[in-house]
């Protein structure tokens, strides 16, 4: 559950997971809001999400607070009628009731579903590191059947809901395919016989792990941040020097030789590793076994470009080479140029480099970035 402190709307796709879980639990009527499509600029892109319960109390954002109101009516209604609706919110028309010159210059679809055991199977999946896509049609032909494509690509129907025409999931399977398993959201159009279906394509992957290897207070403010940003922090400390006290914003502490750092990692696809023990023989045996026996795609390492250098010749007198390709995973110095030296100022640029890690992207200004800020999918065009 989210932090009683945190403000509702600005809460972390790990803590709207765990509202779900908990209403879904509890019993409790709500509201699920996902954003559809956006044509244009807005402030979320598809597939953000917002749960309303019945006293129109609301976790989570769907835009930066211009429609936050409707809709909470919108999703109101949902609960009362237990019938799933699809909105569109035309910010770009200052004429009509959404323009008022709000400034997204946008088009929002906003899907409404009444939160019951059709999401059961795919919190379920997320729960255990699977990524899944659901599949839902949005329109009037059928609106809220769904249908789960499972992290082999399996095709699954769920309690509580018809399924998508397996004719419609056939038509556009190529694009569900490509969007499974990318954590991207999108809508595509599907014909089955003389029909045609509009889907939500939502591509739903595990939280992101952030791998800290070391025992120093400096984790203490990396923790703070990545929680903060919704990764999942596990530290696994090389000299027993701290546990669940001393960093309390990890979810996972554990002890152990720097050889044993690879057992830590669950799921390597979506694990993020920082070394950063200060001492160089164990970074260079966690460093070793993070990129020769485990496939986490990022490992950064603290510490000056020297301190690399030596720390390569070390591993070069135990016989380790390492490869182009497991170099390029790796990140040192670590962090991105912010030019900040207090604890926090480094922890923010590190943390900052996963994320953007996390994301495919650079880290670049976005002055600089040419064309979206955000990528689109399938008819999110804007």
């Amino acid at each position: 559950m989210p932090d009683e402190q945190k403000n509702p709307w600005c809460i972390t796709e790990t803590d709207l997971r765990a509202q779900l879980r908990a209403c879904r639990r509890d019993g409790i009527d709500a509201a699920l809001v996902t954003i559809a499509a956006v044509d244009g600029s807005a402030y979320r892109r598809p597939g953000a999400k917002m749960l309303v319960s019945t006293d129109r109390d609301a976790v989570g954002a769907v835009t930066a607070g211009c429609l936050e109101d409707p809709v909470r009516d919108l999703a109101t209604d949902v609960i009362a009628a237990d019938t799933p609706r699809l909105e569109v919110f035309d910010l770009m028309d200052n004429d009509g009731s959404w323009g008022m010159g709000l400034g997204c210059n946008g088009i929002i679809d906003v899907f409404v579903e009444p939160l019951d055991e059709s999401v059961d199977r795919a919190l379920a999946a997320l729960d255990d590191d699977e990524p899944v896509t659901v599949v839902t049609v949005i329109d009037s032909s059928g609106i809220g059947r769904r249908t789960l494509v499972t992290s082999d690509g399996s095709r699954e129907s769920v309690p509580g809901r018809e399924p998508v025409p397996a004719a419609a999931l056939a038509d556009v399977a190529d694009t569900i395919d490509r969007l499974h398993n990318t954590g991207t959201t999108g809508t595509v159009t599907a014909t089955a016989g003389d029909r045609e279906y509009t889907l939500l394509v939502d591509s739903l992957q595990p939280v992101p792990e952030l791998l800290l290897f070391g025992s120093q207070n400096d984790l203490l403010p990396l923790a703070d941040l990545a929680t903060d940003i919704g990764f999942r922090v596990t530290v696994h400390s090389p000299r027993g020097a701290v546990d669940d006290n001393t960093i309390p914003a990890a979810d996972r502490v554990v002890t152990g030789h720097p050889s044993t750092v690879g057992e830590t990692v669950v799921t390597p696809d979506y694990t993020y590793a920082v070394v950063m023990s200060h001492n160089l023989v164990d970074d260079s045996i966690a460093l070793r076994v993070l990129l020769k026996e485990t496939t986490v795609p990022y490992v950064g390492l603290m510490g000056p470009r020297k301190r690399f250098a030596d720390l390569r010749e070390t591993l070069s007198d135990d016989g380790v080479t390492l490869t182009e390709a497991e170099l390029n995973r790796l990140a040192t110095p670590v962090g991105l140029d912010l030019g900040g030296g207090e604890p926090v100022e480094i922890a923010l640029s590190i943390v900052s480099e996963v994320l953007a890690a996390s994301n495919g992207r650079a880290g670049g200004r976005l002055r600089d970035r040419m064309g979206p800020i955000h990528p689109r999918a399938v008819s999110d065009s804007g």
